[in-house]
């Protein structure tokens, strides 16, 4: 999920967006830190233009921010956004569930089947930060299977303002049993039980929303 170099099909500013989108979301570079694009494209190995594409798509999605004459830096992570970005999620993430369960293809329904084998290895008390790696791929293969492009892009923006969330309050939230719905919520999908699909993801949300106002 980070610089393992441009995928198959993939522009250089499309795996620039990816791996620093991934870096902010996971918190590796701090909310409020400046952004040194240049090292940045150093060690992709990418020119300017590349993460230049990068932050301007990065900006339009809330996770970066940039100050003329100042310079660019990794967005803050505001709290008081959690009920609008929640009430966004309870309406979108139902909707690219079910879906998911009627429109995902033969090849996507055997990566959840992988996705919930490694689940039910997975050690629920690892750090929250190595848990949430596993949140980040589940979210985003049931929105690649929803078939619908809008809907895909809507959520990754607003599921990856919630992962910040999350990493943020770190240990006061119990990310493991948040990890555990996904196994039943990816069975409903390969099952093609829409209805199923889009109530476990409503709970899903709305488990999430429960626990962060629980921390803080």
């Amino acid at each position: 999920m980070d610089n393992d170099g441009p995928g198959p099909g993939e522009t250089l500013a499309e795996y620039a967006t990816r791996t620093l989108r991934d870096r902010i979301v996971l918190v590796d570079l701090a909310p409020g830190a400046p952004l040194d694009d240049e090292a940045f494209g150093r060690e992709l190995g990418v020119g300017r233009t590349p993460v230049r594409e990068a932050i301007k798509r990065l900006e339009v999605e809330r996770l970066v921010t940039v100050f003329p004459r100042r310079g660019t830096f990794v967005a803050t992570v505001d709290l008081t956004e959690l009920a609008e970005i929640s009430q966004i999620r309870a309406e979108l993430e139902p909707l690219a569930a079910s879906r998911a369960a009627l429109h995902a293809t033969a090849v996507q329904r055997d990566q959840m089947r992988a996705l919930v084998s490694e689940l039910a290895h997975l050690d629920t008390t690892a750090p929250a930060r190595e848990l949430l790696r596993h949140d980040l791929t589940v979210h985003r293969s049931i929105h690649a299977a929803s078939a619908s492009t809008h809907l895909a892009e809507a959520l990754t923006r607003y599921g990856n303002l919630s992962t910040r969330m999350w990493v943020v309050l770190g240990d006061r939230l119990d990310v493991g049993a948040h990890i555990d719905e996904h196994v039943e919520l990816l069975t409903s999908v390969i099952e093609r039980d829409a209805g199923r699909a889009a109530a476990i993801a409503r709970e899903h949300v709305q488990s999430f929303e429960a626990m962060v106002r629980a921390a803080v």
